[in-house]
């Protein structure tokens, strides 16, 4: 879960004929006024104005590689030309806005696919790349979302707190169940941190670029729920040892000791704290408690 560049100084060269939409944040304020929409505080919702961040954000798309792309809140459209401008053909635009969908229409014309949904609700063509910048609000829930329908690649503009999440490595404050759910099901890797003055309205924090690259073949676990459930169980209560905290999902303190075996933990285990541990460790827990499981329903 490495820190990396994007690779990309500077915008691509604008497609012959792309579209020009609101780049600033006064072309922006005005497009929103005429429009009728007031950008959302509360579900922190703010408009990417730097083409340079969105640039860099369709760059980790990986347009070359022909797959279809499905871009998730499409705003105003900066993402969008960009990933026109990157030379991406087959592209979707979901916007659940229908002020703005039906500006992207009016914009981009039949250049995209623009969808007036929920991306939650939203059926990801096989083997598309998802990318957006996501509001504050909801962009923990929609990654989560998407890494369960195993998006292969997941290029995406969070707040920064968030995608420091997803690629936290054991030890680390950041480090939970959104790095150990992300570790599951593939490879996080953290990209630039955006400034909050790439926004408008301008945010309090700042914001990330972060990948994803979906892990090819079976899952390291029986049961994704199960996880799940375990994960949440003992990060509930993180600041506590695990020797607290594992017989919560065992028959007690002495089965908790043979649990811990089952699933190859350190021998330190009991007086480690949950972040303490590594997510492939979190999966044998999973399944040795599926295994048990079997056993008691044969």
């Amino acid at each position: 879960m490495s820190t990396t560049s994007t690779g990309s100084s500077s915008p691509a060269s604008r497609r012959e004929g792309a579209p020009a939409v609101p780049d600033r944040p006064a072309a922006v304020a005005e497009a929103l006024r005429r429009l009728g929409v007031r950008p959302s505080r509360g579900s922190g919702q703010s408009f990417l104005v730097d083409r340079f961040v969105a640039d860099a954000l369709a760059a980790l798309a990986e347009p070359a590689s022909g797959r279809p792309v499905v871009e998730v809140g499409g705003g105003l459209g900066i993402v969008s030309r960009a990933l026109l401008d990157r030379g991406v053909h087959d592209l979707t635009v979901i916007e659940r806005d229908r002020r703005l969908s039906g500006y992207l229409e009016a914009t981009f014309g039949p250049a995209i696919v623009v969808r007036c949904v929920d991306a939650r609700s939203f059926d990801f063509p096989p083997g598309a790349t998802v990318v957006g910048s996501l509001p504050y609000a909801s962009g923990t829930a929609i990654v989560l979302d998407l890494l369960h329908r195993r998006v292969p690649r997941l290029a995406v503009l969070l707040q920064k707190e968030v995608a420091e999440r997803f690629a936290a490595a054991p030890g680390s404050r950041s480090y939970g169940r959104p790095s150990i759910v992300a570790r599951l099901f593939g490879e996080a890797e953290l990209q630039r941190v955006v400034s909050p003055e790439a926004f408008h309205p301008v945010p309090r924090v700042a914001s990330r670029l972060l990948t994803h690259t979906a892990r090819v073949g079976t899952l390291p676990v029986r049961s994704v729920d199960r996880l799940e459930s375990i994960v949440r169980t003992l990060f509930g209560s993180r600041r506590k040892q695990l020797g607290n905290l594992l017989p919560q999902l065992s028959r007690g303190h002495g089965d908790a000791v043979a649990l811990a075996e089952e699933a190859a933990w350190p021998a330190s285990w009991a007086h480690l704290r949950p972040e303490q541990l590594e997510p492939e460790a979190f999966f044998r827990l999973a399944d040795a408690l599926d295994a048990r499981a079997g056993a008691d329903r044969a």
